[in-house]
């Protein structure tokens, strides 16, 4: 794990997670819905001309010190270094995106974390996954807002999950361990590149109450998920920062 100063007991404050954490399921999944509750997975930055490095003392310092979101490496970052600093074991991997179709770029960090048996576990992924899933299981796992399976091959492992009964591919990886500094190219490339969608219109998302219900601010959108009924309204551009600071606790300015 990169060297980074964590103050457990501020991170813990901040994701609402009161106690003294143990090292054991139920901690682990109690901190990652309270993370995608109170951590947004959101491209804000990017679209505000910032640059975002991979180095995970500065996304500790958004997340926590500035009380921002962030994408992947920022997300799971930090969250790699708490669970690391309160005694998980740890260990950081590069998924290729499925979302789109077939993939081999390595654009997505995310961790296998260790407790009885390893976990995949995910904060960075927009509407990904909200429990730890076993990395050693076959068959459907409750990813506790939809179900989630396992598939591996020989071009590594994916994940999907299940829509309209078919298993949709999320992200495939390898159990090859990667540090943060492996991701900086292709971080700095898909903040730049014109055929990504990062750089274009804002949005923001995160959990509500631990889940399953969830918020989502896109550009001229505003959806609201409570107990499986979705409400979408419409957001004027006039409308668009007062809606973000409502739903996610701060303000958009273009630089």
């Amino acid at each position: 794990m990169e060297d980074a100063h964590v103050d457990v007991e501020q991170y813990l404050e901040w994701i609402g997670f009161a106690g003294t954490p143990a090292v054991d399921l139920a901690t682990l999944e109690e901190l990652q819905r309270r993370h995608m509750t109170a951590v947004p997975f959101e491209n804000l930055s990017i679209t505000q001309g910032i640059h975002l490095t991979t180095d995970v003392q500065s996304s500790l310092d958004k997340i926590v010190g500035a009380g921002r979101g962030g994408w992947c490496f920022e997300l799971n970052g930090a969250f790699a270094a708490l669970l690391d600093a309160i005694g998980f074991r740890v260990t950081m991997l590069g998924a290729a995106v499925l979302l789109d179709g077939p993939s081999t770029v390595l654009e997505h960090l995310t961790l296998e974390v260790m407790v009885d048996e390893p976990h995949l576990v995910d904060v960075g992924f927009g509407d990904g996954f909200i429990r730890p899933i076993a990395l050693n299981r076959t068959g459907p796992q409750d990813g506790g807002n939809g179900t989630y399976e396992l598939f591996a091959s020989p071009q590594g492992t994916t994940l999907t999950k299940h829509v309209d009964d078919a298993p949709a591919p999320q992200y495939r990886f390898k159990r090859v361990a990667h540090t943060l500094d492996e991701f900086t190219a292709v971080s700095d490339s898909m903040q730049v590149d014109p055929e990504r969608h990062w750089h274009r219109k804002p949005f923001a998302t995160r959990l509500l109450d631990g889940g399953p219900d969830r918020v989502t601010l896109t550009h001229d959108t505003l959806k609201v998920t409570r107990n499986d009924l979705t409400e979408e309204l419409p957001v004027a551009a006039e409308e668009w920062d007062a809606q973000l600071h409502r739903w996610f606790g701060y303000h958009y300015q273009v630089r």
